[in-house]
């Protein structure tokens, strides 16, 4: 008999021990809200769950879709961590309150201070530079060297851009104000708006194949965009790639705009400790490499080198140093000076 008893407290020892462990399995999750809109980024998610078990649960929709549902949300969102693009995305978010801080000496060790809230309630994890592209045919690479040449009187009807309203957009008059000053930066949009060959629509790849076509001769894009038609496999993408030719502006004075895709921890995060690993995570060498080689996205981790052939082809080039969430904080005024020069 008291051999019976001390088999079955092993067993319900085991058992207990079972369902604990099982428990703690489950309890294993990060709830992931993602704006980010590319296939290649399943790689990022799976990697993270095989280098650490925990289990991603994964909500994806537009910028202002996210943000809306996390309003509704409130203290009771399941969300851990919110992903999105442009520091200036990532600043609406911060005056939303929805963010909490983060102090992790690897992302201060791996991310570079301009790329990141400098309170810690964001980071950005890779980086995108808005570059004039040309049509090779129509212009001359030194005919031009700065996004306010783009303003000058010899490219009327000739610039294609998209609306103001768009957050690329919004982030590069956000640089220039803080480089420029408003009234500069106010001329310099009355004078892109003088010189559009037709009213600002679509986005950046309908830029590029504007300018390839003809229809205008210079535009602004980020250039993955311009990444991506020189890595497709569709003949069509490639013959505008090869039409297009691409600067880097500004590099004698402060340097080619630079925006992030980044991420924040929520501030009623559930899981945050996995929060905080998983943006760690994205700062480490792989997942910075799946960002450059699958989304053609540079890496935030300075020095990195990647396999992506079109980004290395672009060669080094001398990035604003301004720091990103200052993009966000002159976010409003960008769109005010937009809307006195009617730029749609």
């Amino acid at each position: 008999m008291q051999t019976f008893v001390i088999i079955k407290v092993i067993v319900i020892s085991t058992l207990l021990a079972t369902v604990a462990g099982t428990a703690a399995a489950q309890d294993k999750v990060l709830n992931l809200y993602s704006s980010r809109h590319y296939q290649t980024d399943e790689a990022l998610y799976s990697g993270f769950t095989k280098a650490t078990g925990i289990r991603i649960n994964r909500i994806e929709a537009g910028e202002d879709a996210l943000i809306e549902r996390i309003r509704n949300e409130g203290a009771r969102s399941p969300a851990d961590v919110l992903v999105t693009v442009d520091a200036g995305r990532l600043w609406r978010a911060e005056q939303l309150g929805f963010f909490q801080p983060v102090k992790s000496a690897l992302l201060e060790q791996r991310i570079a201070a301009s790329f990141r809230e400098p309170s810690g309630l964001w980071f950005g994890f890779s980086l995108r530079a808005r570059l004039i592209a040309y049509n090779k045919a129509k212009v001359k690479p030194g005919e031009f060297a700065t996004y306010e040449s783009l303003a000058e009187p010899k490219w009327k009807g000739r610039v294609c851009m998209r609306s103001s309203s768009n957050i690329y957009n919004l982030s590069l008059m956000g640089a220039l104000v803080e480089h420029l000053g408003e009234a500069k930066a106010e001329a310099w949009a009355k004078g892109v708006k003088e010189n559009l060959a037709r009213d600002p629509r679509g986005g950046d790849t309908d830029q590029l194949k504007s300018v390839a076509s003809g229809e205008c001769d210079l535009t602004i894009s980020n250039q993955y965009y311009y990444a991506r038609l020189g890595r497709s496999g569709k003949p069509e993408d490639r013959a505008v790639f090869e039409k297009l030719g691409v600067v880097f502006p500004n590099q004698a004075r402060f340097g080619t705009h630079v925006n992030i895709s980044g991420a924040g921890v929520m501030k009623h995060s559930p899981n945050r400790e996995a929060a905080v690993k998983f943006l760690e995570y994205l700062a480490s060498d792989v997942a910075q490499r799946y960002f450059a080689e699958g989304n053609n996205e540079w890496p935030a981790v300075a020095g990195l080198k990647t396999a992506n052939p079109v980004l290395s082809a672009l060669g080094e080039f001398k990035r604003d140093a301004l720091n990103v969430a200052v993009l966000g904080r002159n976010q409003p005024g960008a769109q005010k000076i937009y809307d006195r020069v009617a730029w749609k």
